[in-house]
């Protein structure tokens, strides 16, 4: 098995030769590395060109034919696949104006609304960024008109966000420089909430989604009216009287379909701005509020509504005969009488007569009653505090010989008790 093996070696000086021959013309420095793996195959004629490169003066013509026909540059372009899809990060700097992502004009407006409904109270310190933000965005009128309809969805969508939209609006209106030839931002806003008001009487005959949305309008623009301003010529902004005007139109649309979800929004909307209303329609002499309380009354008469809502009517009606639960400030100080303020007594002190009777400076006779606790105090000045009630501060050792008396008594039932 074995016998072949002794004339299968090969002398040592050639074998050191051959190697020699074989490294030097591996590691030449002149010749080139290997093929790129990333080379095209071979065909299936050039069976022998893929055979290892043989050593010495063949393999180097090979690598050198190699050089001569190789079409890679250096200088060469990246390599792109044609299926491959470039994709780049969004880059944002490390500034703190970044609290909100740099998006579409919706995508932002969706971001800030959110934020806004959830934290409220930061109002104030966002608001300023958000304006200039909105600046820098809306930049033509379709922008605008875009602007306009997104915050007047989100508005009347979201639940408890009228008055934060109101305050939105507010403020947008009188901090949106562009203006274009259609209308600025608080004319857009208002043409908005015609085209909604004018849809009345379909709304509140719709699907009950659709009487939802019509009652988030009503109450936002109960609070539109009380948040928009309107510049005028005099010192204090006032009001929007076209949405007065509104208000009233909208109230008598509710009361006419007397279904419980309508009766609760009229209700909620009087609540709110029901005394702003009641005041206004008062300084023009109308009697637009007594109307809308009678047309309550003739409801709880009539209509048959459910028991809560109701009590709710009912309970707006007290309100409004109590002035709205308003309670008028006391006159000046310098200028409050007893005859003119009937809160004047309230934070005096009650005393009380030797017999116990409770009386205020609002009594008619409180000099002469107040006169006699001063008497008693001069007589017996340890016995009585300001007031006139007796101290506390008395001798403990001491005990009025009637009680003494009837201690003693007692003490001596006790040991007859015991001893039986």
């Amino acid at each position: 098995m074995f016998n072949n093996s002794s004339s299968s070696s090969t002398p040592s000086s050639s074998s050191s030769s051959e190697a020699g021959d074989v490294k030097s013309a591996l590691f030449s420095p002149g010749e080139p590395l290997r093929q790129p793996r990333t080379s095209p195959p071979m065909s299936d004629g050039g069976a022998e060109s893929r055979s290892p490169i043989p050593s010495g003066h063949s393999s180097s013509s090979a690598a050198d034919a190699l050089v001569r026909n190789s079409k890679l540059s250096a200088a060469a372009p990246e390599f792109v696949p044609g299926n491959y899809a470039s994709f780049q990060e969004d880059v944002y700097s490390d500034g703190s104006e970044d609290y909100y992502p740099e998006t579409s004009l919706a995508d932002f407006v969706q971001d800030f609304v959110s934020h806004l409904n959830s934290s409220p109270g930061s109002f104030e310190s966002e608001i300023d960024y958000i304006t200039d933000m909105l600046n820098s965005l809306v930049t033509t009128e379709d922008i605008l008109q875009e602007l306009v309809e997104l915050i007047y969805v989100q508005s009347t969508s979201i639940p408890n966000f009228a008055y934060t939209g109101a305050r939105l609006c507010n403020h947008l209106s009188l901090h949106i420089r562009l203006s274009p030839a259609s209308g600025n931002f608080r004319q857009l806003l208002l043409k908005r909430c015609q085209t909604e008001y004018e849809q009345r009487e379909h709304s509140v005959r719709g699907d009950p989604e659709t009487q939802k949305r019509f009652h988030y309008y009503v109450l936002f623009l109960g609070e539109l009216y009380l948040n928009l301003e309107i510049k005028s010529r005099k010192e204090t902004p006032g009001r929007a009287n076209v949405l007065l005007g509104a208000l009233k139109e909208l109230l008598n649309t509710l009361f006419s379909h007397p279904e419980d979800p309508n009766l609760m929004c009229a209700v909620k909307l009087l609540k709110l701005s029901g005394s702003i209303l009641d005041d206004t329609w008062k300084e023009k002499g109308q009697s637009d509020m007594d109307e809308i309380i009678k047309k309550i009354e003739d409801i709880l008469l009539d209509a048959k509504c459910s028991r809560d809502v109701r009590q709710m009517l009912l309970k707006l009606v007290e309100l409004r005969s109590s002035n709205w639960g308003r309670v008028h400030t006391a006159s000046v100080s310098s200028d409050a009488t007893p005859d003119n303020d009937p809160n004047y007594f309230m934070n005096e002190p009650t005393f009380y007569t030797a017999d116990g009777t409770p009386f205020t400076a609002a009594d008619p006779e409180y000099s002469d009653k107040y006169q006699e606790i001063l008497d008693r105090e001069d007589y017996f000045p340890d016995a009585y505090e300001e007031n006139g009630n007796d101290s506390l501060c008395g001798d403990e050792d001491e005990m009025d010989p009637e009680i003494e008396e009837a201690f003693e008594r007692f003490c001596m039932e006790s040991d007859a008790r015991g001893k039986k």
